[in-house]
Parts: structure tokens; sequence; C-alpha cells
């Protein structure tokens, strides 16, 4: 088995100590922890494709790519790992690799995680209704009401079916995503007829 990196060791054991009570201390903030939603994946930021080739060969070695797709002019990787990592008691089966692009991050390593909120929602708009009406403590924060930065997004590969608006909200570099459908359940709708 080859060496892991240095670097790509410490991001994935050491910062995801510390990334995940990051986590958990902004889903306690936004009212989110005692929801028991489905963390379906996590993200990681780079700088240098040198490095995401060396995550990805480190991850290819933990599970199996069951996405790869150019969103927004850059590839982006998806990993289902056979062991998923543990966010928080919860398990989080897939990594989310997007090789850099024009953006340079302060810091390179964990970014994100994104939780389903389950809705037939296909706008940012019906999305943030959907959210609302399940978790209406985060009315203040997506109406700009406290130091949480909220994003209204909607990623799309390629042949993705599916739509997946997504909600971020971050502080102090740590983000959580709010979606209505899993990573994996986008995947399959790349090759399903819907």
């Amino acid at each position: 088995m080859p060496a892991i990196p240095k670097k790509v060791k410490n991001i994935l054991d050491e910062q995801w100590l510390i990334f995940s009570k990051k986590i958990q201390q902004l889903e306690k903030e936004l009212s989110l922890s005692a929801l028991s939603l489905e963390c379906d994946h996590a993200a990681i930021r780079v700088n240098s494709t040198l490095l995401a080739d060396q995550f990805r060969a480190f991850l290819e070695l933990r599970g199996t790519v069951i996405s790869e797709n150019i969103i927004n002019g850059r590839p982006i990787l998806i990993f289902k790992l056979t062991q998923p990592l543990i966010l928080n008691g919860k398990e989080v089966p897939c990594i989310e690799l997007p090789y850099p692009n024009d953006k340079i991050y302060p810091e390179e390593g964990w970014e994100h995680v994104e939780f389903v909120v389950p809705s037939h929602a296909k706008s940012c708009d019906q999305l943030t209704e959907d959210v609302l009406s399940v978790i209406p403590q985060l009315a203040p924060h997506i109406n700009g009401q406290t130091g949480v930065k909220v994003k209204l997004s909607s990623p799309c590969g390629e042949h993705e079916r599916l739509a997946n608006p997504t909600i971020a909200l971050k502080k102090d570099n740590i983000c959580i995503k709010l979606h209505p459908h899993s990573i994996q359940d986008i995947i399959l709708s790349e090759s399903s007829e819907i």
C-alpha cells in the first residue's frame, strides 16, 4: 500500500475531529442538532491539483468514485466510502472532492457538510419555504438577522435530472448546507429517464 501523504492524513484524520466539533456547535446554534437529519456528504477544499490528485488516490483506497462530473467548469468527484465517517454520531457515507479553480482557500481541508431536508422543492424559494416549515428557528438566520451568512444556489451537473437547490449557512469558515435530495439520489438521477 502506498504511503499516505502527511497533509492528506492530517486533513482526513486530525482535522476531521476539529471540524466535527465546530459543525456540532453550528448545528446547535442553528437548532438543527435535535432533528436527526441525514448528513449525506462532507466536502474538502484544496488549492492545488497535486493535492487533489493525492486525495483522489487515497480516497480510492477507502471507497469508490460514484460520480465524476464537471460543475461550474471544474471536475468534482464524489466518493462513497467503504467505512463512513462519523459526525456527531451520524454516518457520513460520501466525500465530495472538487478540483481547484481560480479561487484560493485561506485554509485547505474540510469546508462543509450537507444535510438532507426532504422536500420536492425545485427552486431556492420553494426550498426556503419548506425548510422554514420544518425548522422555523432558522428564520432569523435566513432573514439576515444574525451573524450567519446565507447563500442560496442551485448547483447542477451536466446530466442531473433532479433539482437540488441548496441553502448554505456559514459562520466562522464553517458551513452547513441544506438540500432536498441526497448526493447519491442526485447521482442516480443522472442515469434515469426522469
